[in-house]
């Protein structure tokens, strides 16, 4: 089957990884002082951190209409054999539902619930790339890449919390406790949902060589193929120590580094890091 991949703007993929495999992105809204904005087109990461460094408000981010979706999956589904959209996941944003929506009007497309965001949605889109070069049917590789979403972990380790403040997902009680302790929370992505699952204490890179050891070492149900270390703005100090710490305890094939998309940026700001990567 000839099959188009296509992705909503969080996968975080980089622009190289998309044009190598042909990958379709559909980009989420980004509204900044009541202007929207398209994630990645025309606006991006560093765009929204200097907004808010400069005093203005915290951006927002928003699904893509059931209308957007269609057109998208009309320019390519006379063309291919079959189309696979794989969303943010679903307990994040309405896009999933939109989409979902938007593919009852074609005979097919599937739409995937990534279960994730980031480049945990981007390793179920590269796993989608490689199993739709054998592919036999949509419903084969829809099954497929449901059963793969759970095999994916996902984490970020935060530097601040005031962009979480701000955009409604932490208390400032809660955040300044945090600041107070020099405390960096690690946000795993589990059953599709955000949830903290440690702190960790003191200098940021050193927080962040732990966190990665505390994720890689020892352990014998991670896939070492493939690895990504997605990340916003941080200081160089802290890339040599997550990149010395992944070379000691990841030992895998490949290590993507990507800078984390608009969505990312919109809602945990600067200095937030994660290592993300599959389960066996």
């Amino acid at each position: 089957m000839n099959i188009k991949i296509m992705s909503d703007s969080t996968c975080d993929l980089s622009p190289e990884l998309v044009s190598q495999h042909n990958i379709t992105i559909v980009p989420l809204i980004v509204v900044k002082e009541d202007q929207e904005y398209q994630d990645g087109v025309t606006i991006t990461p560093d765009e929204i951190f200097q907004h808010v460094a400069s005093g203005g408000s915290l951006c927002s981010t928003a699904a893509r209409s059931v209308g957007t979706y269609q057109d998208a999956f009309a320019k390519y589904a006379g063309e291919y054999d079959g189309v696979i959209h794989i969303n943010i996941g679903s307990a994040f944003s309405s896009s999933y539902q939109n989409a979902c929506l938007a593919a009852q009007e074609f005979d097919n497309v599937r739409v995937i619930d990534s279960q994730n965001l980031s480049t945990g949605q981007g390793l179920v889109v590269l796993k989608a790339c490689q199993l739709a070069k054998t592919a036999a049917d949509l419903d084969s590789l829809k099954q497929q890449l449901e059963e793969f979403t759970a095999k994916v972990e996902a984490s970020f380790l935060l530097d601040r919390l005031d962009y979480m403040v701000k955009g409604g997902r932490c208390s400032s009680v809660m955040a300044l406790g945090a600041n107070l302790l020099n405390l960096k929370p690690c946000i795993e992505v589990k059953g599709g949902k955000m949830v903290v699952v440690k702190k960790y204490r003191g200098n940021y890179a050193k927080c962040l060589a732990t966190y990665v050891k505390d994720r890689l070492n020892a352990r014998e149900d991670v896939d070492r193929d493939t690895l990504f270390l997605t990340h916003t703005p941080v200081t160089d100090e802290c890339l040599t120590a997550v990149k010395d710490a992944i070379g000691e305890y990841g030992h895998f094939h490949t290590v993507y580094e990507t800078t984390a998309g608009c969505t990312i940026s919109c809602h945990c700001g600067p200095g937030t890091l994660g290592v993300l990567f599959v389960r066996k």
